[in-house]
């Protein structure tokens, strides 16, 4: 497996194989690589015949308040996650490689930006499409692929995408979890024991609203106001945002249809987590 640093190296590996006839597989990440990357490598692994994963801890995307000294950085572990998985390479490059300075280029994706974790967190979502727009490009990457438990920066993505034309296909992987049921992040490893107890009401709400869906509840009101509840039982658990939303606009709807988004985000202890479904 092959490290990228530098734009030029991954613009030339990926032209290199795309003239050995490779179609070229991009798995963005901030790495602290866990079974949820592996994942999305395996099915760019499936889907193409080159894949390249990103390790970029993207200071755009951080608050002045957010964790971005403190992310979890492991990057041996990440690169040997990422070969078993079945990477070709890994693209780890400075920030200043991707920011050069006098940078002055932002993407920002109106309206969908501000929405769900937009509105918990401003300016966040400017800075993932921001990097990933600028990843997509120098990858001239096919497809890219990203996990459903990010759900809305999913949404931001593939209207920036369908909106500056570019021709990279956008490829949504289920989200993967802990046997007991909590989704897996990277920001997993700042929970005690304690926490990481608390942290399961977020997939317990997502399950009961499945099942209520599943059993023809489909209100809008009634799915919150029984998930509010359900996260009653953890009271040290901080709600965010408890929303039904359309997938592809983020905005709330009524009543859940079939493809349509339950998100939730809540606070355990300083620690931000998200969880969700799509209304089958």
């Amino acid at each position: 497996m092959e490290i990228l640093r530098t734009v030029a190296e991954l613009r030339g590996w990926s032209r290199e194989k795309r003239i050995g006839g490779k179609t070229i597989g991009l798995v963005p990440t901030m790495g602290a690589l866990h079974a949820g990357h592996a994942s999305l490598i395996r099915a760019a692994r499936e889907l193409c015949g080159s894949v390249v994963v990103s390790i970029f801890v993207n200071p755009t995307q951080f608050g002045p308040n957010e964790d971005f000294e403190r992310y979890p950085r492991s990057f041996e572990a990440d690169c040997a996650l990422a070969e078993q998985a079945g990477a070709n390479a890994v693209f780890a490059p400075a920030v200043e490689e991707l920011y050069p300075a006098g940078s002055a280029t932002f993407v920002e994706v109106a309206a969908l930006s501000d929405r769900l974790d937009g509105q918990s967190r401003p300016g966040h979502f400017r800075g993932v499409a921001t990097v990933v727009a600028k990843l997509l490009i120098v990858a001239e990457a096919d497809r890219a692929f990203f996990g459903q438990k990010d759900a809305a920066q999913v949404a931001v993505l593939r209207r920036m995408v369908a909106d500056l034309r570019l021709p990279t296909e956008i490829v949504v992987c289920p989200i993967v979890r802990e046997p007991d049921g909590l989704a897996l992040s990277s920001r997993n490893v700042y929970l005690n024991a304690a926490q990481r107890r608390q942290a399961l009401v977020l997939s317990r709400v997502v399950w009961l609203v499945e099942a209520m869906t599943a059993g023809g509840e489909r209100r809008a009101g009634v799915l919150i106001d029984a998930a509010q509840r359900a996260f009653a039982s953890e009271p040290s658990v901080r709600v965010d945002y408890i929303e039904l939303v359309d997938w592809k606009t983020l905005e709330r709807v009524e009543a859940a249809a079939p493809g349509s988004l339950f998100a939730v985000a809540a606070w355990v202890g300083a620690t931000r987590l998200i969880d969700n479904t799509v209304i089958a």
